[in-house]
């Protein structure tokens, strides 16, 4: 089915309306939450890895509307529109911020920036950002392109530099000053943020040369720069009354303090959630490397000869999957399901609900019937039928799926008389006893062959040399901000330099959770600037000595990331705006997700898949197994996955007289509205730790990456058909898509590859929700042509 005869049906039953959304990875939309704006995916995340993985991220992948962007960055940090100017704090002349930095692609210098440098040099920045908007308002000449639209791609740049750095790293290693600055600064840059796009004479040049945009003459980058920023004005609410900007300022300041504290409420809560467990052998299933871990993360938490284990921000955690001892289990899921929802000081229910109030207080002011209406209006997606549609559309055989799944794995418990009904505590640990049992292997029979850095250097970067001619190599000359992060040069397939790319893959306490993207530096023609991009993850890290070994799952999120990564190294564009990954936010994870195919390619995994102590390949016969267990547990990846999606829609298509009272409630009956309550397996993210729709910049927009699968799964069989791994088919990618960021209408990037709309089966099948050839059995789920 094409996506025109998608749309066709989708108009059959009322569903009509679109627009667009610009997000990249880390910052989110210009008219809404300034915090997420500038703050790089997001992003990812895809933001992120696909829905198992976690990308949101924090300023993960980028920034929503992009120069407005460079322009919110200020704004955001800036908010504090005329207080800094009237009270600004000095700024040392050592400051690092104050200049460009002199490293190589203008990496932050990370050894010479101090936590209190950066309130002085966002309250500079603020001023002097306020004071070039101020002068391209009131400047007495006619409004043209030049001085309007990409003067304003030219301010803030030491906003945008500090913002960048700060987010980045409160995201990837923050402490309590850090977390402190983020309060501190939230309600500030919002307001920042709505001095910018509320001011009335700005907005005035740029109606001016909207209205009058077809006598412009401007190339297509340029005209869609434009396009872009008088939408962002309006949907920030440049039109609205003063009195209706006043409150609309109000809410925007609320939001942005209730977003820091949500953010900071969900990381802390996750590391007081850790299990403490004093006997060894209640640990017994885990590896050796698993409970040394324990034994190490103990002893970092003062708990000598203890052993700790830490949670992840999913609902889910990975030991569940190895550990014997089912009362620990079930401790241990029911710590994550009841995580920031239980009371005390972390409890982010209230939080939550005036979030959803406040945000539909604010859709209803811009004119929408709900948050969701607002967001979507931006995104490919367009309106809340089309989104409805697509996730009804796969819950049903979903869950259907799950309930087969949950079916085989009780089999297991009656005949081994365990006495007791599947939970979603057992589920790990049973799913891995059937994909066992059926497919002969288990995870850890895997692990051994992917060894970290075999990963990296014989895997992703073998990848990217052979698509794009792409070369690496690792720097250790410059400066970083954890003893973990690694640093590498990136060369053109022509030897000249690309890129810095940074990678962070190790967890630890200070790092907020899932696997995202994030730029330091955009790739910019305007200010002649490379890209400074890096990947972060979550690896449990080893002993000392010890060798990485991840799971499949973390392999194919490594890939993941590092196609978030080369969209933003392969930017080629010339307003900041428009740079990597600042496209839609259900548009950002498609190419991530297409660059997760290398990790299974045979030339590829032979590679890299090399036993860390004997070298030797991963046995044919192995890897068979793996690939043929890809579509196991599908039915619950899938309804954990959609049920977090419809989730977030039902919290965001509510009306401002709708919200409820009782956040826990009123998911439980979201839940089993939508068909897919079905205790065994829990939401991906329940609401009191939902990140993506609460904090970063996902909110009503988790259906993203199910969306954007449907254009990867596409794109996955177009390659194949094409001859796969070959440098024709990674310069046709790069130059018709992946070079171009947000320059130009995104599902038009994506015909231009493939040379047509997309197809829905590839999803389907990929996923093992092929349907019934009946009328009503036909998936909608593939996005709308334009």
């Amino acid at each position: 089915m094409t996506v025109t005869e998608s749309l066709s049906a989708i108009k059959k039953s009322a569903i009509a309306r679109r627009d667009r959304q610009h997000a990249r990875r880390v910052r989110y939309h210009p008219g809404i939450d300034a915090r997420l704006l500038c703050l790089s995916v997001q992003t990812s995340s895809g933001l992120n890895k696909t829905p198992a993985m976690d990308s949101p991220k924090p300023f993960s992948i980028r920034s929503s509307s992009p120069r407005i962007c460079a322009l919110l960055a200020a704004m955001q940090i800036a908010a504090i529109a005329g207080a800094a100017e009237r009270n600004p704090s000095p700024m040392p002349a050592d400051n690092p911020f104050l200049t460009e930095s002199p490293l190589p692609y203008h990496l932050p210098p990370f050894d010479k920036i101090k936590d209190d440098q950066f309130v002085p040099a966002t309250e500079a920045g603020m001023q002097e950002q306020l004071k070039e908007v101020d002068a391209i308002a009131a400047n007495a000449d006619k409004a043209s392109f030049e001085n309007t639209v990409v003067a304003l791609e030219r301010t803030g740049r030491l906003l945008d530099r500090v913002q960048r750095t700060f987010s980045n790293l409160n995201a990837a290693d923050t402490n309590p000053t850090r977390q402190k600055i983020e309060t501190e600064l939230a309600p500030k840059l919002s307001a920042h943020h709505d001095a910018i796009l509320l001011n009335s004479k700005l907005f005035a040049r740029v109606q001016e040369l909207y209205s009058n945009r077809e006598k412009l003459g401007l190339d297509p980058e340029s005209a869609y720069l434009l396009e872009r920023y008088y939408k962002d004005f309006v949907r920030a609410g440049a039109k609205l009354s003063d009195s209706d900007k006043e409150k609309l300022k109000k809410i925007n300041a609320e939001l942005a303090t209730l977003q820091t504290q949500f953010d900071q409420n969900v990381l802390k809560e996750k590391n007081a959630s850790s299990i403490v467990v004093d006997r060894r052998e209640d640990l017994a299933g885990l590896s050796e490397n698993q409970i040394a871990a324990a034994s190490v993360a103990a002893k970092d938490e003062n708990k000598e000869g203890k052993f700790v284990l830490r949670l992840q921000n999913t609902t889910g955690q990975p030991v569940l999957g190895s550990l014997q001892n089912r009362a620990l289990r079930q401790h241990i899921m029911e710590a994550s399901l009841s995580r920031n929802s239980k009371g005390g000081e972390f409890d982010t229910r209230e939080i939550v609900m005036r979030t959803a109030q406040l945000r539909a207080e604010r859709a209803k002011l811009l004119g929408y019937d709900n948050h969701a209406a607002y967001q979507l209006e931006d995104q490919t997606a367009k309106t809340v039928p089309t989104v409805n549609k697509l996730l009804a559309d796969l819950a049903v055989p979903a869950v259907a799926n799950a309930r087969r799944e949950a079916a085989d794995m009780q089999k297991i418990v009656d005949r081994e008389k365990g006495g007791f009904q599947i939970a979603s505590w057992d589920w790990d640990f049973y799913s891995e006893k059937v994909r066992k049992a059926r497919y002969q292997f288990d995870e850890s029979e895997v692990r051994p062959y992917y060894e970290l850095n075999h990963v990296l250097a014989d895997g992703v970067f073998f990848a990217a040399g052979k698509l794009y001619g792409l070369t690496f190599k690792e720097r250790h000359d410059l400066p970083v901000y954890h003893p973990d992060v690694r640093v590498w040069e990136v060369f053109d397939a022509n030897g000249q330099p690309l890129a810095l790319f940074l990678g962070d893959y190790y967890a630890r306490p200070s790092k907020r959770g899932g696997a995202w993207m994030t730029a330091y530096v955009q790739q910019s023609g305007l200010f002649g600037t490379k890209p400074v991009v890096a990947n972060h993850l979550n690896i449990p890290k080893p002993p000392e000595g010890e060798p990485t070994l991840l799971t499949h799952d973390e392999v194919r999120t490594t890939f993941h990331e590092f196609g978030h990564a080369l969209h933003g190294m392969f930017s080629n564009v010339k307003y900041p705006r428009f740079s990597g990954t600042s496209v839609p936010r259900d548009f950002v994870e498609y190419p991530s997700q297409v660059n997760e195919m290398w990790a299974n390619w045979p030339e590829v995994l032979k590679n890299f898949a090399k036993h860390y102590k004997t070298g030797e390949p991963i046995p044919q016969a192995l890897f068979d197994k793996v690939v043929a267990a890809e579509k196991f547990n599908q039915g619950f990846k899938t309804t954990e996955y959609l049920a977090a999606s419809l989730l977030d829609q039902a919290w965001y298509q509510l009306n401002p007289s709708e919200v409820p009272k009782d956040a826990l409630a009123f998911e439980a009956a979201a839940l089993k509205k939508a068909g897919v309550e079905f205790p065994p397996v829990p939401p991906r993210y329940r609401t009191a730790y939902f990140s993506h729709a609460f904090s970063t910049g996902y909110s009503a927009g988790y259906y993203s990456y199910i969306w954007s699968e449907v254009l990867d799964a596409d794109t996955v069989e177009w390659i194949k058909e094409h001859g796969g791994l070959k440098r024709e088919n990674g310069d046709r990618l790069r130059q018709t898509l992946l070079s171009r960021g947000g320059s130009a209408d995104a599902l038009g990037l994506f015909k231009n590859f493939v040379g047509r709309d997309p197809y829905v089966e590839p999803l389907l099948k990929r996923r093992g929700l092929d349907k019934p050839a009946a009328d009503d059995a036909k998936s909608a789920a593939e996005p709308p042509t334009r």
